[in-house]
């Protein structure tokens, strides 16, 4: 017997056990989007390798470390996507949707890292996000943010925290990066191996170590918001005056710096400490110089992305899941010519919108009530050879046992009343 092909480590199989919540947490968030005038866009998980490297950073840890990287059979470089928004703003300029446009985009799909895999992150993993381009209003940071607190109460999601800073325009953070570069050359013996090699290339990064030696000198470091320009300074301070009008609590965190290269001015995390180290639930912000980057206009856009995975284990930790009925009926037969009656019936009750299963296999008629049982079905629908020939069936509420009968012409009407 040849050996089981197994998943590859960190991509795993998502089973309909778990797809109830899954699918709660997609129709969820596409009801909050579509409530803020969000449409859905669909782009490819393959992207030529440039576009990741131009648009997330050279020097970040996704594009040197984590990307699944080829080349195809034309020598051309190309990479599975390690996160939705570079993709959808390609898309956007390619199809020639943001000529003095405004646009506010959805997107969902696997994205895809070679990390160590654990709890909370995996190789393969799964985002759901948008993106708006047109607007540099803060008031559009205020709606982005507050758009994510009504989809964490529509979920039922409780006890997570808001963190917000501002990266300021290029110019100011290139003066930030400046006074870092200064500050951790200081300090250059109580760095780590991997914040040495950032201090060349992007000692921004260094403010995410995880080192806990790197961690207490960063409580030193310059404070990005000392370096804001007038403009930036302004904005920031009018997203958070319209966030205190909407009541949407935040912490202010001057070490929030996002992984990704593209971001300028305000930048958000929503965490909980439910999740262990992977605390981040969602992450976002603007990007205002991104569409230039890829070859467009200057374009002022702002996007979140929320890792499907993390959020999932979030509300179940917090029982925002509860498991959906898959079935409304089972139908039962006993008896000789039942069986095509039974599929007939079946077929009726799918048409006028019933979730219905009927019973395949010549099994008893107590085996049939087990099977009824275990489907999860709300009501089996007992088709004898009796009933057949009056026109009738029985109908059984299999939470509690309880039978009745009603008529084929009323079964319809009788199994909506009851569901």
């Amino acid at each position: 017997m040849s050996d089981k092909i197994q998943a590859i480590r960190g991509m795993n199989d998502i089973l309909p056990d778990d797809l109830d919540c899954w699918q709660f947490l997609e129709e969820t968030a596409a009801e909050v989007f579509r409530l803020y005038g969000y449409r859905e866009i669909r782009v490819p998980v393959v992207e030529k390798t440039e576009l990741f490297a131009r648009s997330i950073g050279q020097s970040t840890d996704i594009v040197e470390k984590e990307m699944y990287t080829f080349q195809d059979r034309n020598g051309d470089s190309l990479s599975l996507r390690p996160e939705g928004t570079a993709g959808v703003v390609r898309a956007a300029l390619q199809n020639g949707m943001l000529h003095n446009a405004v646009h506010r985009l959805w997107y969902t799909g696997p994205m895809f890292r070679h990390e160590r895999p654990q709890k909370g992150r995996y190789r393969q993993f799964h985002q759901i996000g948008l993106e708006a381009f047109g607007m540099a209003e803060a008031e559009l940071d205020a709606e982005v943010i507050a758009l994510t607190d009504a989809l964490w109460k529509k979920l039922g999601i409780s006890d997570v925290v808001l963190q917000l800073n501002s990266l300021g325009t290029r110019v100011s953070r290139q003066r930030y990066r400046d006074a870092l570069t200064e500050f951790y050359t200081g300090h250059r013996e109580r760095l780590d191996e991997d914040s040495l090699r950032r201090l060349d290339s992007n000692p921004l990064r260094i403010l995410d170590s995880k080192d806990r030696q790197v961690s207490e000198l960063n409580h030193a470091a310059p404070s990005i918001l000392d370096y804001l320009d007038d403009e930036s300074a302004e904005h920031f301070a009018r997203v958070r005056e319209l966030l205190d009008d909407l009541g949407v609590v935040y912490t202010v965190n001057p070490g929030l710096v996002r992984g990704l290269d593209y971001y300028t001015r305000s930048v958000f995390e929503w965490t909980t400490d439910e999740l262990g180290a992977q605390s981040a639930i969602c992450g976002g912000g603007r990007y205002d110089g991104l569409v230039e980057t890829l070859g467009g206009k200057p374009t002022p856009a702002i996007g979140f992305g929320i890792g499907k995975e993390r959020l999932i284990e979030l509300m179940k930790i917090q029982s925002c899941c509860e498991p959906a009925s898959m079935l409304d009926v089972y139908i039962v037969q006993s008896g000789d010519g039942t069986a095509k009656a039974g599929m007939r019936l079946a077929g009726q009750l799918r048409e006028n919108g019933l979730r219905t299963l009927c019973n395949v296999g010549s099994t008893g008629f107590k085996s049939q009530l087990k099977r009824a049982d275990r489907s999860g079905a709300a009501i089996a629908v007992i088709l004898g050879e009796d009933e057949l020939a009056n026109g009738m069936v029985t109908i059984k509420e299999l939470a509690t046992g309880e039978q009745s009968t009603a008529s084929m012409d009323q079964l319809v009407d009788v199994l909506h009343q009851r569901l």
